[in-house]
């Protein structure tokens, strides 16, 4: 059985984007949610997911992460809309 990686970026009610790699999206997204640690996340209330790809190659999902944080803020939205045009929530799928 092999492991499950995700790239995903979330959002602040406003936008503010933060991109990130995880083997545990729903935990990962869950710590945005409830801020247990100080930092940018909590800071700019970046808790809402907006995009996610996964993966099961550790080193692809990491190369993609970095990849994506290279982008312009442009690029990043229109990445983010290309799969979730009003930028829903889509942690509520998980937690449905």
């Amino acid at each position: 059985m092999s492991k499950t990686y995700h790239v995903y970026i979330v959002a602040s009610s406003n936008r503010v984007v933060y991109v990130g790699v995880t083997s545990d999206l729903v935990s990962r997204i869950y710590q945005h949610k409830t801020s247990p640690v100080a930092g940018f996340t909590k800071s700019y209330n970046v808790n809402r997911l907006v995009f996610f790809e996964e993966t099961s190659d550790v080193l692809s999902a990491i190369a993609r992460e970095k990849e994506i944080k290279g982008w312009r803020r442009a690029k990043k939205v229109a990445l983010i809309e290309s799969q979730n045009a009003k930028w829903q929530d889509l942690y509520l799928k998980f937690t449905a």
